[in-house]
């Protein structure tokens, strides 16, 4: 979203329905959602009990002494007491380059293990600020690294996974371990996937619009359950009311056995 776009979005999307919303300090727009949240919450649209908030720590705040700092920050910027989850942006950890200036690009590598920013990240449960705390773009292997010596187990790996990218070994993982994966390009990225790294869509796969056609339903919205149907919680984005209502429209059908075989075959 555009600055000023959010605040609006963020109203239109809980008047479809919505109730969990996937944010990040990198974003750049967390005072802009505060200000939203708060017009909900004063005009008794929803109370903070009913959402589902996630938050995300960036690269540059991964030193153990900065982690509640962060986290503390995106807080205040949102006007609220606590997260639902929080979790790890990516397995990259950063120099430093101040609370209200997140790196990005020409930045430095730091030098602070996952494990002891994943400590810190314990202590945000323990001191109330996150219900629950997860990872974010981690692989099999640092998956599998992290769960071995976490003391609090990571509720989530959000990942990319979609129709095209399906990543079997990692998601199967992650469930069979009661860690939930959530997929933040449900979609494949649509049209700024193919504009920025010219990949090429599923929406516009002839399988995923035929299988569309024989529900009545969009390509959208058979993406977005056959991730569902995997047991991936999905994180499509929108800006447009009409999609927003499309997008959570999805739990009224359901792909059969041989729907879903044609769509897993989509893997590339």
């Amino acid at each position: 979203c555009n600055p000023g776009e959010v605040s609006p979005c963020v109203i239109n999307a809980l008047k479809a329905g919505y109730r969990h919303f996937d944010l990040a300090h990198v974003y750049g727009n967390e005072k802009e959602i505060g200000e939203a949240l708060k017009q909900a919450f004063d005009e008794g649209m929803v109370t903070r009990e009913e959402l589902f908030i996630t938050g995300k720590l960036w690269n540059t705040d991964h030193e153990v002494n900065i982690v509640p700092k962060a986290c503390a920050h995106s807080l205040n910027n949102l006007q609220l007491d606590y997260f639902d989850l929080y979790l790890i942006h990516f397995p990259v950890a950063w120099k430093h380059t101040g609370l209200d200036s997140p790196g990005w690009g020409a930045s430095e590598f730091g030098d602070t293990p996952l494990i002891d920013t994943w400590r810190a990240m314990e202590g945000l449960v323990e001191s109330g600020l996150c219900k629950s705390i997860g990872v974010s773009n981690y692989p099999l292997l640092l998956m599998h690294d992290l769960t071995t010596q976490a003391m609090i187990k990571p509720a989530c790996n959000q990942i990319e996974v979609h129709a095209y990218y399906q990543r079997e070994s990692l998601v199967n993982y992650c469930l069979s371990r009661n860690i939930s994966v959530s997929a933040h390009t449900p979609l494949g990225g649509g049209a700024a996937n193919a504009h920025q790294w010219n990949a090429v869509s599923p929406l516009q796969d002839p399988v995923v619009v035929g299988i569309a056609e024989a529900h009545g339903k969009s390509a959208g919205q058979v993406l977005l359950r056959y991730s569902l149907q995997r047991g991936i919680a999905v994180l499509p984005k929108s800006v447009k009311p009409r999609r927003m209502a499309e997008n959570i429209d999805v739990f009224g059908f359901k792909l059969t056995e041989e729907e879903m075989k044609s769509l897993k075959a989509l893997d590339k």
